[in-house]
């Protein structure tokens, strides 16, 4: 919880007397950005791969004042981008202490709160609000009801004698609460059609219908929304009506390259183990391929989580190694890209008659991405000297149980070896893992190339003749 700074005013006189003035959120939101554009400061932090594409798009649409809605595949980061929206408010914002809305102080919209802003005046007391508390997210289900968006009569307050026309029988709903705040509504296709057209009025008018009853209340909130493509969510679709009401309409995509897919992995994924460069390389190639593969159900996506997932998969098999054989530190290897298709396989959608087939497609998929961060990485260099050495009998085995120096050890002392590791970034004093790592790239190269071969069981695997 953030502590209010002592030094803010606590009544509206005080508020009055520091010549604060309402400004509406999007007002807010708009200035607050010009001064970080203006400033070239990164308004949008831990966003990758946006800058020239969903960033600039965004950026008008808040300049314009529009309400937003995002659309785009699973795992394309629609969710994390709106929860950044809350850092370009104000860091405190003044509320009337009490109010059942956050209402300001000097603009209070609800009858009660009027009521005793003409009774107190100057007096009436004033609280403050982080920006992280004006941020209101909401998961549309098929459940969803009109009174958990906008409200519904309470029958507490109409039991104490108020009558069913009077608004202040009314509970209010989220929207109403989020007042001079964002909602964002996640996959707003998946509420029923008629809780989508509760909305239309918050949108358009800024008031609130309940039960029939039309409170007139000038709700000041930004709404922003994510959805699938139509095509493939066929369990909803946003009403015409609404999409209208929309400022703007922003297309979200994966990562365009390999780099940013490998910022987007390294920024999310809590690893448990080390897993160097070229790994990172390979599992960002290999989502890439999904991504492009007639198998894969390319309506439903693959999700930038799918490779995260990998990478965190991969660097736990790297600490199992490791607690197995005490080797320190604990270190990923091309080995440990094994436990990927069989534990991920359920993340992804297939194309109907691919039954039965799904890991042998993983896994021709996986090899790919390998041999193309291999050429990519060893592009120029002669790795057959490391060929003729197995081939004469330098046999290399490898697996969840070996560790690096035991894989360094099968071979002779090679100056291409040094030519491996430097490729993949590894310097010659560094720990033999990070060795082995750039060495088992090479190998598996070696054999995908088929210059070697490769016998594998559940446990090991030999590289030689």
């Amino acid at each position: 919880m953030n502590d209010v700074p002592a030094n803010l005013p606590r009544t509206a006189g005080d508020l009055r007397a520091a010549g604060h003035l309402p400004r509406s959120i999007k007002q807010e939101l708009h200035d607050n950005l010009l001064v970080k554009l203006r400033a070239g400061e990164n308004a949008w932090p831990g966003i990758v791969g946006f800058s020239r594409t969903v960033l600039p798009q965004l950026e008008r649409a808040l300049l314009a004042g529009h309400d937003v809605v995002l659309l785009g595949e699973r795992g394309q980061g629609k969710t994390r981008l709106l929860r950044t929206l809350p850092g370009l408010l104000d860091e405190w914002t003044p509320v009337i202490e009490g109010a059942e809305l956050t209402e300001h102080p000097l603009d209070p919209i609800t009858p009660e709160s009027r009521r005793r802003a003409a009774e107190l005046g100057d007096a009436l007391p004033v609280t403050w609000r982080h920006r992280d508390e004006r941020y209101t997210e909401k998961l549309a289900t098929p459940d969803t009801s009109v009174g958990d968006l906008i409200g519904d009569v309470d029958p507490v307050k109409v039991a104490e004698g108020r009558s069913l026309g009077d608004p202040e029988t009314i509970h209010f709903g989220l929207v109403p609460r989020a007042h001079r705040g964002i909602v964002a509504i996640n996959e707003l296709p998946d509420l029923a059609e008629r809780i989508q057209v509760a909305l239309l009025n918050v949108m358009e008018e800024r008031d609130i219908q309940v039960r029939g009853y039309t409170l007139r209340l000038p709700l000041d909130v930004l709404l922003v929304s994510t959805a699938n493509p139509e095509d493939y969510t066929n369990r909803g679709r946003i009403i015409t009506p609404l999409k209208d009401r929309f400022g703007a309409e922003i297309r979200t995509h994966y990562p365009l390259d390999v780099e940013s897919e490998i910022a987007v992995v390294r920024q999310e994924a809590h690893l448990v183990a080390e897993v160097g460069e070229p790994l990172l390389e390979v599992l960002a190639r290999f989502v890439r391929n999904l991504r492009e593969s007639p198998v894969i159900d390319q309506r439903s996506g693959v999700s930038a989580r799918f490779a995260v997932a990998a990478a965190e998969t991969v660097a736990a098999a790297a600490l199992r190694r490791s607690a197995l054989t005490g080797e320190e530190p604990a270190v990923a290897r091309p080995v440990d890209l094994d436990a990927v298709p069989g534990v991920l396989r359920g993340k992804l959608e297939f194309e109907p008659g691919e039954e039965g087939r799904e890991t042998e497609h993983l896994v021709h998929l996986l090899r790919r991405a390998v041999a193309e961060t291999a050429r990519s990485r060893f592009a120029g260099l002669d790795l057959l000297p490391l060929a003729d050495a197995v081939e004469d009998g330098h046999l290399v085995t490898t697996g969840e149980r070996v560790p690096g120096k035991d894989v360094l050890a099968a071979l002779p002392e090679l100056p291409v070896l040094h030519d491996v590791a430097a490729r993949a970034g590894v310097g010659p004093d560094e720990p033999a893992g990070r060795i082995a790592a750039a060495v088992e790239l090479a190998l598996e190269s070696l054999f995908l190339s088929r210059k070697l071969a490769k016998d594998s069981d559940d446990t090991t695997t030999v590289y030689g003749r």
